[in-house]
């Protein structure tokens, strides 16, 4: 089967064969209809995450090799199977779930397999969807979209998993009842409003350096945007709520900036989740975290049960697809190069060839 292989880090991945797979026992073998780009797929091609003061924590360190087959975000059509597969038939379109554990750990044991110590995630330890075939390891990680687009559904096993979760963090009084603040509007930005949209929010203020992600975030739903760089940006946050502060911040970016605006426009007892991670260190006074009771939570993917919750979300059509920039799978160095300059609105899918 063709590929697309990280072989060194920082260089274009390269296009090579390799034997497909066979599937046995409650192995699913799946030719690749879309495999979404997410900014992870990113991370590892540079082989590093930036975690301040100069240093880096090398993937390496992480016990990820080279050569891999990046991309995470797979949906494809069932094209084998093993003698162990239930429910899933030949033809069957099907996303996966690529966060799979260890099976053993205690992480895996009470069903949070995104937390494995020793995972074994697709498209990281394990070939992803950078490919024409992949091999998912059982069928209870794959879901039926049904007669839902590959090309827009994709997404949700990264990008909409993640904010999925992330929002599963908040209490839902506060969601409900009250303006939420959420930085950044790439794809996972857009995925977020129209969760909470889904969700009953009482709505989203959006965060975001970028114009044309500002006005995307605008046409999704949010009820209001800000200029991440704008010098009273603060200000003009609680001035919209009336000069209160926050119950809960989302962060998808993640950086100094982001954390630092975050802890200033939170109120007491208050949330934040951070999912970003552009790397950097915070500066939160260290007292007013006690004294102001905030909880900050990082959230990482989503789990099992939560990605079921959210395909069924999907399925019936209760979400609005984030908008896609669809690429052809050969123009696969092209799109890692747009989503890494900041040219997607939205998310980059690979299509496959029929």
């Amino acid at each position: 089967m063709k590929c697309y292989c990280l072989n060194k880090f920082l260089t274009p991945l390269k296009k090579q064969e390799i034997d497909t797979p066979t599937p046995s026992g409650e192995e699913v073998l799946l030719k690749i209809k879309a495999s979404g780009i997410c900014h992870s797929d990113i991370h590892f091609w540079e082989g590093y995450y930036d975690i301040g003061e100069d240093k880096k924590l090398e993937l390496k360190d992480r016990g990820i090799k080279l050569p891999m087959i990046l991309g995470h975000e797979i949906v494809g059509t069932i094209v084998l199977k093993g003698s162990d597969v239930i429910d899933l038939e030949i033809g069957d379109n099907c996303i996966v779930y690529p966060w799979i554990g260890c099976g053993n750990c205690e992480s895996c044991n009470i069903s949070q397999e995104n937390y494995c110590v020793n995972p074994r995630y697709l498209g990281i330890q394990r070939s992803g969807g950078f490919a024409e075939y992949v091999l998912v390891p059982s069928y209870k990680y794959l879901i039926d979209i049904k007669n839902n687009n590959p090309v827009t559904t994709a997404q949700y096993a990264c990008s909409g998993l993640t904010t999925y979760s992330a929002i599963k963090k908040i209490d839902q009084s506060i969601y409900t009842k009250k303006p939420i603040v959420i930085f950044g509007a790439g794809g996972l930005g857009l995925t977020a409003i129209s969760i909470l949209k889904a969700l009953n929010s009482f709505g989203v203020l959006v965060v975001e350096k970028d114009e044309s992600k500002r006005k995307a975030a605008l046409k999704a739903g949010a009820l209001d945007v800000f200029d991440l760089f704008d010098e009273n940006l603060e200000s003009k946050l609680l001035e919209y709520n009336n000069g209160n502060k926050y119950k809960a911040v989302i962060d998808l970016i993640g950086n100094n900036l982001t954390s630092r605006i975050s802890f200033n426009v939170l109120d007491k007892f208050s949330t934040l989740v951070i999912v970003g991670m552009f790397g950097g260190l915070s500066s939160w006074p260290i007292a007013l975290i006690p004294m102001k009771a905030i909880k900050i939570i990082g959230s990482y993917v989503g789990n099992l049960n939560e990605f079921y919750e959210l395909m069924d979300l999907v399925i019936k059509n209760k979400i609005t697809p984030t908008p896609v920039q669809a690429y052809h799978f050969d123009r696969i160095n092209e799109a890692m190069d747009d989503l890494r300059t900041g040219n997607v609105i939205g998310r980059a899918v690979l299509v496959h060839d029929s």
